[in-house]
């Protein structure tokens, strides 16, 4: 039952499922009933101790439906690190009002130094206007670093859809530049091109540059996680599987209790946690060079 929840199956569902293949008269209150058992240990899992260091810290937000007198969308915030061993760890689940804010991820924020998180290398998140601020004023030596794709997705809301590829294709020296001095000559030369029709895009660029230009100054390794939030894609990916199963929620607690299952069902045998420390291996060796040893005080 605990499975074909996180696969986003109504209780509904789960009860003709389990009568079509196995012929059990299985109640939707009963299914609902045993479910609700890891609620208990959700609550444990999002106030668990956490380790004092993490070389990069992955932060986004998905959406999800929920009914409160009307169905509107809702933010789930999540945060992924890395450990210091090269693995994943999902340190937390957070269900917001509203649109994405600054304000609820400071909260975030706070919450997860609270559980003991003194130090963060790298904290990589999309350009959301305060969320620069708000790390800086939990963890002031983490380097902030706008995703390089959201980025993207935003210039395009600015550009006629005939022109997307033409822009990617105009950007892409400035994202992949030797130096940030390199860089902003690639960008003067875009906006050159591109500035006199599509000024919004060249604004973009221009306000969002200081968490931008950050992972140009890091060796090939670091830039390769650190530009963009692919890392936490395929988890938000497993989440929006899920969630579109489901449609919409009745409630905020059954919405988190959903995210929560699929996001405990993503490695059941552990070859993909195998698979990411070897992946993240050179990347940890540049962390430890590039920030001076700072990663030792969270090695156990």
């Amino acid at each position: 039952m605990l499975s074909l929840s996180a696969k986003g199956l109504t209780t509904g569902e789960i009860s003709a499922h389990l009568a079509e293949v196995y012929g059990a008269d299985v109640s939707r209150r009963t299914i609902s009933t045993i479910t609700d058992k890891v609620l208990d240990g959700m609550a444990e899992w999002q106030n668990r101790p956490l380790d004092p260091v993490y070389p990069v810290i992955f932060l986004d937000v998905i959406h999800v439906k929920i009914r409160d007198g009307k169905v509107a969308n809702r933010p789930i915030y999540v945060a992924l690190a890395v450990t210091v061993d090269g693995h994943r760890d999902i340190l937390g689940l957070w269900a917001g009002d509203g649109g994405e804010g600054a304000k609820f991820w400071l909260q975030v924020l706070t919450e997860l130094r609270n559980r003991g998180v003194e130090d963060v290398c790298m904290v990589v998140c999309d350009g959301l206007k305060g969320l620069p601020e708000a790390i800086g004023e939990t963890w002031p030596l983490a380097v902030t670093q706008t995703c390089v794709v959201h980025l993207l997705r935003a210039s395009f809301r600015y550009a006629a859809r005939q022109h997307w590829d033409a822009i990617a294709k105009a950007l892409r020296p400035v994202y992949t530049a030797a130096t940030e001095q390199a860089a902003q000559q690639r960008f003067l030369e875009f906006a050159e091109v591109w500035g006199d029709r599509y000024p919004a895009i060249v604004r973009l660029w221009t306000n969002s540059w200081a968490e931008f230009a950050p992972f140009l100054a890091f060796d090939a390794e670091i830039r390769t996680i650190g530009c963009s939030t692919n890392a936490i894609e395929s988890v938000n990916a497993r989440i929006r599987k899920a969630v579109r199963a489901r449609g919409h929620f009745p409630n905020e607690q059954a919405a988190l209790k959903c995210v929560y299952l699929a996001v405990m069902s993503l490695d059941p045998t552990g070859t993909g946690r195998k698979r990411w420390a070897i992946r993240w291996k050179a990347a940890l060796n540049a962390f430890e060079i590039a920030f001076d040893g700072r990663l030792r005080t969270g090695r156990k």
